[in-house]
This record gives structure tokens, sequence and C-alpha cells, in this order.
């Protein structure tokens, strides 16, 4: 199923980078998802097998009429409906956004800090994460007062450990094997 939901989610961002509203699709998506997610009756609705593609093609007309959404992202949702592909929704938002990302050149950081970060601190650490990566990098910030001191930085799967807690585990491994 994860490869199905990539494959939706490429086609998608082909269309949209190729009309360049790749962020108005990725908005207009995750607003149609949220609203996926809250009404059970429009889940079961759209994966009803005994209902014709018209009926749920309606559906879709009125709901993305309602949304101001474009015909980029009804069509979409059409071709799910005829695919049989509702189900998949959340998981190609999910591999929709990432991929827009990725073509984008932007990289996700997640930084785990003992305290705040300044905003020069912040801003410091986004362009030397930036020159590392050759990415732009859109940084979500969290508190870890176990770490003792310094971050722990996550792109993707790489990850950069200038915390206190880590240096302290070199030092001790170094001073045992001595």
């Amino acid at each position: 199923m994860r490869s199905a939901s990539l494959q939706y989610a490429n086609a998608l961002a082909d269309i949209a980078l190729e009309q360049g509203a790749a962020e108005s699709v990725l908005k207009q998506l995750s607003e149609f998802g949220a609203a996926f997610a809250e009404s059970a009756e429009l889940r079961v609705f759209l994966a009803a097998p005994g209902l014709s593609r018209e009926a749920k093609h309606g559906v879709i007309e009125k709901l993305a009429a309602r949304m101001g959404a474009s015909k980029i992202i009804r069509n979409f949702l059409f071709v799910m409906i005829d695919n049989q592909r509702t189900p998949l929704l959340p998981g190609i938002l999910e591999a929709f956004q990432q991929v827009i990302r990725r073509r984008q050149g932007v990289a996700e950081a997640e930084v785990s800090s003992t305290v705040n970060l300044s905003d020069a601190q912040k801003a410091q650490l986004l362009q030397t994460l930036e020159r590392l990566t050759g990415k732009k990098i859109q940084a979500k910030y969290a508190l870890q007062p176990e770490l003792l001191g310094g971050a722990v930085v996550r792109i993707g799967d790489t990850i950069y450990d200038g915390s206190l807690r880590s240096r302290l585990n070199e030092m001790r491994a170094r001073l045992t094997a001595e």
C-alpha cells in the first residue's frame, strides 16, 4: 500500500509543480485530508463499493466547491475514487508533503536542545545545517533536558549529535578503553 501512496503522490507532485501550484495543492489537499479524517461518514461513503462513481463524484464536486479547491485537487480525488483508493488518502498526503519538499530541495530538521534557542542561535544553526546539507532547512524545535547541554539534530536518517551527554559518553568510552 505504501508504494501505491507514493505513486499517487508523485503523480500529483508532477502536475502541481508543472503548473506552479505546489503550495496551493499541498494546502488544499491538507484541508481535504483533515475533513476526510474528521468525518467517518465521508470515509465510509467514498469507500462504499455499492455506490456509483457518479454519486461519489457529485459529493467531491460539492466539497471541492465549498472548500475552494482547484481543478487539480478535484480531478485527483476523482481518480482516487475511480481506482478505489480513497482509504489511502492519509498516506498519500504524507507522501505528497515529503515528495514536494524533496523536489523543492527542502529538508525537515528535528532539533532537540536542553533550553529554548534564541532567534540568533536558530538562525546560525539553520545556516550551518543548510551549508552541510545543501538544502533549505525547515526546523521543528523540541526541549529535551536529559541531553544535559548542546543539541541533537535529525534530518531524515542522519543525526548530528552535539549534546553534552554524547560527548561525556564518548569520553567515558575512551577512558575505559585506555
